[in-house]
């Protein structure tokens, strides 16, 4: 494992050439380690696992064009490294549409606009078809206003919040995106949970093809890292969540069974209350601002009695209608970022995107992605109960 992890990062390294004012930093040499999957883990070819994912969506009644966004999106969190957000997600897409909790052939529409601005209804669709078609309508805004935002209402799980960032990154805009979920979180000082893993996420493009993609929970991890280690049945870490009880554990079955995953930070002592109110700040802007089910009022994880009614908000900007050379001051500072002395020369410094960078050409390389014996077990199961197509791992 870590020959290839080691040859990945030198080879993304080398091709990354940095503009800082008139010089350019060739970052060649770093050496970098990521963590990939055991190189005994099965690979499955990317097409293969989009395939999979468009196919089993397809058999519990949803138009094909849906399927495959959908996959798209899963695949992409698995492509970059999010195990927790990709095929991991796909039985509960499934379990949704059957139960009749998520219509997967519904269309959002827009309830209300301005030139900058609009409200949309995701009409109970599926969250990635929703998020698709919200950040569309903010990039539209964006470059006729400079600016466009865009909340819904009534929508379901909409894979990594990243995927939106890119979206809109991918045509010269910063994107955010935000999303309210599942009350997972245990404020500090609470034995309770109130709020969700309320994820955040900000793309923007830098010169030369370079980007900052920062993709982060407010929990201390999102609760499908510990669905991760049940898997792989191992422990957490210490700080990630907490029991019924309100007592930190590391069992992950314990953790995932309580549902208290701590703040970012972790304990109040480590500052866990910045956390909390950054999900306070992601609930604001989606669960308040597009007028869907917020913090406890959200059904529980894993609650398959009612519709989930995410919130969720999409923002496009355009950075041209501020101070020129945006791009290149961004390049400038990550190159900085990037080339300062690290504490462990083993461990250099990194700007978010850069583990995701890594993951990508780990995967290029392996040709495909690697999943655990234990997810390839429920995509069997899965494929079996719907009688599509299994997975072809290598």
């Amino acid at each position: 494992m870590a020959s290839i992890s080691t040859r990945c990062a030198f080879l993304f390294f080398k091709r990354c050439q940095i503009a800082r004012g008139r010089q350019t930093l060739n970052v060649a040499r770093r050496k970098m380690s990521i963590k990939i999957l055991d190189i005994g883990t099965p690979i499955v070819a990317l097409s293969d696992a989009r395939r999979f994912i468009s196919d089993c969506m397809v058999a519990v009644g949803t138009p094909r064009e849906y399927g495959d966004i959908l996959a798209e999106n899963l695949i992409e969190a698995d492509y970059r490294g999010h195990y927790s957000h990709g095929m991991n997600r796909l039985d509960m897409y499934v379990r949704d549409v059957q139960g009749g909790l998520c219509d997967p052939k519904a269309a959002p529409c827009i309830i209300k606009e301005t030139p900058a601005t609009a409200w949309v209804n995701g009409n109970n669709g599926l969250g990635a078809v929703v998020g698709i078609y919200c950040m569309d309508l903010a990039i539209e805004k964006a470059k006729k206003s400079g600016i466009g935002m865009v909340v819904v209402k009534e929508s379901n799980h909409y894979g990594i919040a990243g995927k939106y960032s890119l979206q809109a990154m991918e045509q010269g805009l910063l994107g955010m995106s935000f999303t309210n979920t599942s009350p997972l979180m245990a404020p500090t000082r609470a034995k309770g949970s109130a709020l969700g893993t309320n994820p955040l996420s900000l793309g923007a493009p830098a010169a030369n093809g370079d980007s900052f993609v920062l993709d982060m929970a407010t929990t201390a991890v999102a609760v499908g890292k510990i669905e991760i280690q049940k898997r792989k049945h191992e422990p957490i870490p210490e700080g990630w969540a907490q029991d019924e009880s309100g007592n930190i554990t590391m069992d992950a079955h314990v953790a995932y069974d309580a549902k208290r995953l701590m703040p970012l930070g972790g304990p109040e002592l480590n500052s866990g209350y910045k956390g909390y109110g950054l999900g306070v700040l992601v609930e604001i802007f989606c669960g308040m601002l597009g007028g869907s089910a917020y913090g406890p009022n959200i059904r529980k994880w894993g609650d398959s009695s009612k519709k989930a009614d995410l919130g969720q908000c999409f923002i496009a900007i355009d950075p041209g209608c501020f101070a020129p050379g945006f791009p290149e001051r961004l390049s400038d500072f990550m190159g900085f970022l990037r080339n300062m002395e690290p504490a462990d020369p083993a461990k250099p410094v990194l700007v978010p995107g850069d583990p995701e960078r890594l993951h990508m050409a780990s995967v290029d390389e392996a040709g495909g992605v690697r999943y655990v014996q234990d997810q390839l077990d429920t995509c069997k199961s899965l494929a079996e109960s719907l009688k599509v197509k299994p997975l072809i791992p290598t």
